[in-house]
């Protein structure tokens, strides 16, 4: 089957019109059929800490009751006074039932929602957006200016450590 139009999320979903390969299971039942399946579809999406395009394959599995269309005449006797159960219910229409609602709920709950294209990918520099895996020793030398007084007291402190040479006797300046 081809993909319908918008299956996935913003960053990653299956392409319109790629090929959803589904493996379906039908089984009748008294109030309907039940339909089991896994669906499986190639996904391309963006990593959201690089944004470099990716590739995945994705295997979403389903299970959804179609009620026969005189399935309401029978459950009336069984009243199980749940509206909200009854608005949720799919019908067989002229033998046929359409699939794409369940598809969607199933892929879309199945894809990750911050794909990345590694487990350890670094992203991109908050600075200038180089992408970080690319350059690991890539770095600025501009200081935060909230931290620009401990650079400050950093740098007095180098100077500190050359005025903490040994000194010969009479060059304390409180020794006088």
């Amino acid at each position: 089957m081809a993909a319908p139009k918008d299956l996935g999320i913003e960053v990653i979903g299956v392409p319109e019109g790629a090929t959803v390969e589904l493996d379906l299971r039908l089984e009748s039942v008294m109030e309907g059929v039940l339909v089991t399946g896994t669906a499986r579809a190639p996904l391309t999406g963006e990593c959201v800490r690089c944004l470099e395009p990716l590739e995945r394959e994705l295997e979403a599995d389903f299970q959804e009751m179609y009620s026969y269309p005189d399935a309401d005449d029978r459950s009336r006797d069984a009243d199980t006074g749940d509206d909200a159960e009854e608005e949720d219910r799919l019908f067989l229409e002229a033998d046929l039932f359409d699939l794409e609602p369940v598809l969607r709920d199933a892929v879309v709950l199945a894809l990750p929602l911050q794909p990345v294209c590694r487990e350890d990918c670094p992203g991109l520099c908050a600075e200038c957006g180089a992408r970080l895996a690319d350059d690991p020793d890539h770095h600025h030398d501009a200081a935060d200016i909230r931290w620009a007084a401990l650079q400050g007291l950093a740098e007095t402190m180098r100077d500190g450590e050359k005025d903490n040479a040994p000194r010969e006797r009479g060059d304390d300046p409180q020794e006088k």
